[in-house]
């Protein structure tokens, strides 16, 4: 219990803000990605890489969600990518981290969205860009579920606060003109 509210105190400066981010995504991970499956898994393919995850078995939860990836299927793209950014059955690759969640974000998966913000947010493998980052986080906080909601929305007012006004209005604009894409 006493790690638990070490890891949703009020961060202090960019670093511990890096730092306690990184740990919520390490830590809660799992728990973001199965309460944002927004697409069927077919034959149970998900299912044996989230098992495979859960058992630590990383290789081979990277080997299955690879090729549900491959396919299009954006809660195998967001595993994919959040096992890059951490080094998980991948070697760490940001930049194959936001490539993997960019595809998932732009089919409207939640979770994937709330990541890439983080990603540009921090500028790990693309360019820092914190305008892009209120684009995603606010997509994400928008179609978040209960549960991360409320934390999702205070990440993107962070972001958002590094902003002009103009810059938050830019990117309010995009994320109400923004339409999922599906791939095939």
């Amino acid at each position: 219990m006493a790690n638990d509210r070490r890891l949703f105190r009020q961060p202090r400066g960019a670093a511990a803000l890096r730092a306690n981010v990184w740990r919520i995504l390490a830590c809660g991970g799992l728990i973001l990605f199965a309460a944002n499956a927004n697409t069927p898994a077919r034959a149970g393919s998900i299912e044996s890489g989230e098992s495979a995850y859960a058992r630590q078995d990383y290789t081979r939860s990277a080997a299955i969600f690879m090729r549900r990836a491959e396919l299009g299927n954006a809660q195998a793209q967001t595993y994919l990518g959040y096992m890059y950014a951490n080094g998980r059955g991948v070697p760490q690759d940001y930049v194959a981290a936001t490539q993997w969640l960019r595809r998932a974000a732009a089919q409207g998966f939640p979770t994937a969205q709330f990541f890439l913000g983080l990603l540009y947010d921090k500028g790990f493998g693309v360019k820092q860009d914190f305008v892009e980052a209120e684009f995603w986080l606010n997509l994400a906080a928008a179609h978040a579920d209960a549960r991360q909601r409320d934390y999702w929305t205070r990440i993107r007012n962070a972001v958002a606060s590094k902003l002009t006004l103009a810059e938050v209005a830019q990117s309010q604009q995009r994320a109400l003109e923004w339409t999922p894409v599906q791939e095939h």
